[in-house]
């Protein structure tokens, strides 16, 4: 039986040189520990701040007229308010209103941005390409996405984002 190799998310080369323990996660080849250890990361994480790869979601970019209000009919958020540079937490819902997967939709101003889980990627992006006529959905796989945690990640983020954080 043949399988297809873990895939590597942008940040792959970089995890290798700092020393990171890769494993695969979910079919992607991902470090599971640094050498200063979980107790370690632990500790950066909750007193200052923590860096993760998170590049293996998937990344999709909505561009097309009303957006915001057909994002609204399958994921229960106001997406028309939503300003420019801020995202929001929402999940999508089925024609019952159950719950299939939560994601992440930002405002991009010309377009918007939205993550979801990687495991449901084959469930979530078919979902928006389906019900959101008129609306050009686009899976993006050459760009890596982080997430700073912490208490001091909006400081990491402003002091290399000016403005961003």
């Amino acid at each position: 039986m043949m399988t297809d190799a873990p895939k590597r998310t942008p940040l792959y080369d970089l995890h290798v040189e700092l020393g990171g323990k890769m494993v695969d996660f979910a079919g992607w080849e991902m470090p599971v520990q640094y050498p200063m250890g979980i107790m370690g990361e632990h500790k950066q994480c909750r007193e200052k701040a923590g860096l993760f790869d998170v590049s293996h979601m998937g990344q999709v970019i909505l561009r097309g007229e009303g957006v915001a209000q057909k994002l609204e009919a399958i994921a229960p958020s106001a997406f028309t308010t939503l300003k420019e540079g801020k995202a929001r937490y929402t999940f999508f819902t089925n024609e019952t209103g159950g719950i299939m997967d939560d994601l992440i939709v930002s405002n991009a101003g010309d377009h918007f941005f939205v993550v979801v889980n990687a495991s449901m990627r084959h469930q979530d992006i078919p979902h928006m390409a389906k019900h959101l006529a008129g609306v050009e959905v686009t899976e993006i796989f050459d760009r890596a996405l982080v997430a700073v945690q912490g208490p001091a990640a909006e400081n990491v983020v402003g002091d290399l984002l000016p403005g961003g954080a």
